[in-house]
C-alpha cells in the first residue's frame, strides 16, 4: 500500500476532529453494505498482502489519510461476520451500544489496572462485574475477572479449578507449588473447545486429559498417571466427582 505523505499545509485531522468524524463515516458505510455484501472476503492472501503491504513510510502521514488508505486496503479481506449470515464458526457480535461505547473506551484512554490511573474505568469494571453475577446468580462475595477472550477465560477457569480441587485435599500449590501433588482429574467432553487442551497445560496440566473415552488422568507433576491412587487422590476424586 502506498501511503501519502501529509500535506503541511493542512492541518492534522486529529485536532480538528475530522478524523473521528471520517472514521464514524466509515464504520457506518460498513454496518449499511452488510445485508447486501458477500459475506466472504473478494480478495485472496497475496491481493491483501500487496494492497496493505509495501515499503516502510520514510515520513509522517497525515492520521486521516491513513484511516482511509487502511480501509480501502482492507475492504475486500473483510468477513460481513455481523451481517447475520455468517454461519462459520461461533463468533459473538457487537451490540450497537457495546461498539459505541468501546470507541469511548479508546478516546478516553484509561488504565483500570488501578485506582488512580482510572477511576472512572475501575468503577465500571467493578459495576459490571457485580451485574453479571446476579445474572448468573452468583454469591455476592464471588470474584469476577475479565479476560480477552476464549482461551484466556479457560486458563483463568482451569487455574482456579485446580487451586479448588488441590486446597480441598489439603495441597496449597500457591505455596508448593505442583511438583509432587496430587493427580487431578480433568473432566471434558469428547467434543470439547479445541482451545481447551493447549490452555490446559499452562496451570500445569499436561499432555492428557480426562475425556469420557481414554479415562486418563492428569498428572500436574508431569509423572506418569497412577496405577493406584493415594487416599489423597482418592480424597481429589470424590471431591470432583462425588458418588461415583
Amino acid at each position: 500500500m502506498e501511503l501519502n505523505v501529509r500535506d503541511e499545509s493542512r492541518p492534522p485531522a486529529a485536532m480538528s476532529g475530522d478524523l473521528l468524524i471520517r472514521t464514524a463515516q466509515i464504520a457506518a458505510d460498513w454496518l449499511q453494505s452488510l445485508d447486501r455484501r458477500p459475506v466472504a472476503e473478494s480478495a485472496t492472501v497475496d491481493e491483501l498482502r500487496s494492497r496493505l503491504g509495501g515499503p516502510l513510510p520514510r515520513n509522517p502521514v497525515d492520521p486521516l489519510v491513513v484511516v482511509e488508505d487502511l480501509a480501502r486496503a482492507a475492504e475486500p479481506g473483510l468477513v460481513a461476520i455481523p451481517s447475520g449470515r455468517y454461519f462459520g464458526f461461533v463468533i459473538g457480535g457487537g451490540l450497537p451500544a457495546a461498539v459505541a461505547a468501546d470507541w469511548l473506551t479508546s478516546v478516553w484512554d484509561q488504565c483500570p489496572g488501578f485506582y488512580a490511573c482510572g477511576p472512572a474505568a475501575s468503577v465500571v469494571e467493578e459495576v459490571t462485574g457485580a451485574w453479571l453475577g446476579q445474572l448468573l446468580g452468583l454469591p455476592e462475595h464471588a470474584s469476577f475477572a475479565f479476560v480477552t477472550g476464549c482461551q484466556m477465560a479457560h486458563l483463568a477457569c482451569l487455574a482456579a479449578a485446580r487451586h479448588h480441587v488441590l486446597h480441598a485435599v489439603g495441597w496449597d500449590v500457591e505455596e508448593l507449588g505442583l511438583s509432587g501433588s496430587p493427580p487431578i482429574r480433568v473432566l471434558v467432553g469428547a467434543r470439547r473447545h479445541v482451545s481447551v487442551d493447549p490452555r490446559a497445560s499452562v496451570p500445569g496440566h499436561r499432555e492428557s486429559v480426562f475425556d469420557g473415552r481414554s479415562r486418563r488422568p492428569f498428572r500436574p507433576d508431569g509423572g506418569p498417571p497412577a496405577a493406584r491412587g493415594t487416599r489423597r487422590q482418592e480424597r481429589a476424586d470424590d471431591h470432583l466427582c462425588p458418588g461415583r
